[in-house]
């Protein structure tokens, strides 16, 4: 009587590659991949990651027209330009339907500040008018877009004034920033001051940390320089987007706005450590 054959066993060596063990070179845990995470995970981080492919699209647009410029007939330029185009449309939609519930922080933000104001008067009016700012173009935006896109009947030229009216509320919100940021940089200089003099003369109470205080002023002036770079990408796009004839020629659109969108990716990143 025959041996029973036995089913053959696929032998594992040194030479088989498990597409798993890479997570080993990752180590049990990995705090940069978990923050990359939280990042990604959060609104604010998915979208200044599409912010970031939406306007700097344009400028990688600019320069494949330039190059493809000397031959008229180069389908091959054309097609690449064609395809980042249809990818960008779409991520600048994505981003405008991510802003769906923009007014409820809005709202929040609003009952925040009155129950918790500035150190001055003039820092208060200024987020108020801000937040009245943000409290019309949000509503504004969302109607354009329903407006553009056929799904309420507006007319197009309803639509663009709708869309011009959104951005000039937009450019109010960032013009009174810079007037947000001098008074905060005047706040900040006064408390910096403040500490170091009481520091020199030793007149610190138990309860205080110095060095702690001191750290807190100087994240405050990181945020401010990082806010005030931010602002100044986009106050030339809502200038751009408020007249309803301008010349602002569209690479710089991405310009200013790829500038901005590092800035805000550097913003959100800090707020997800």
């Amino acid at each position: 009587m025959s041996a029973e054959k036995k089913p053959q066993q696929k032998q594992v060596g040194t030479g088989t590659i498990n597409p798993l063990a890479i997570a080993k070179l990752l180590g049990p845990s990995n705090p940069k991949l978990d923050h990359l995470i939280r990042f990604l995970n959060s609104v604010r981080g998915t979208d200044k990651v599409l912010m970031f492919i939406q306007y700097w699209s344009k400028v990688i647009i600019w320069f494949a027209q330039k190059r493809s410029a000397p031959l008229k007939t180069a389908s091959t330029a054309i097609s690449f330009i064609q395809r980042i185009q249809n990818f960008a449309g779409p991520v600048s939609d994505f981003r405008i339907l991510l802003r769906y519930y923009g007014l409820l922080p809005m709202v929040q933000y609003m009952n925040y500040l009155e129950y918790n104001q500035p150190p001055s008067q003039l820092a208060l009016t200024i987020e108020r008018l801000q937040n009245w700012a943000n409290i019309i173009y949000y509503p504004l935006e969302h109607i354009y877009w329903l407006g553009a896109h056929q799904v309420i009947p507006i007319s197009d030229e309803k639509t663009n004034k709708i869309g011009m009216w959104s951005c000039r509320f937009w450019a109010a919100y960032v013009i009174l920033e810079y007037g947000r940021l001098g008074e905060q940089y005047r706040n900040l200089k006064k408390r910096e001051t403040g500490l170091l003099k009481r520091i020199k003369a030793g007149d610190i109470e138990t309860h205080e940390d110095p060095e702690a205080e001191m750290a807190s002023i100087k994240a405050e002036r990181t945020s401010m320089i990082v806010n005030t770079c931010i602002n100044t990408g986009y106050l030339p796009l809502t200038v751009h987007w408020s007249l309803e004839k301008s010349s602002f020629p569209d690479v710089l659109v991405g310009v200013f706005g790829g500038f901005a969108s590092v800035f805000q990716i550097y913003a959100a990143w800090k707020a997800t450590a």
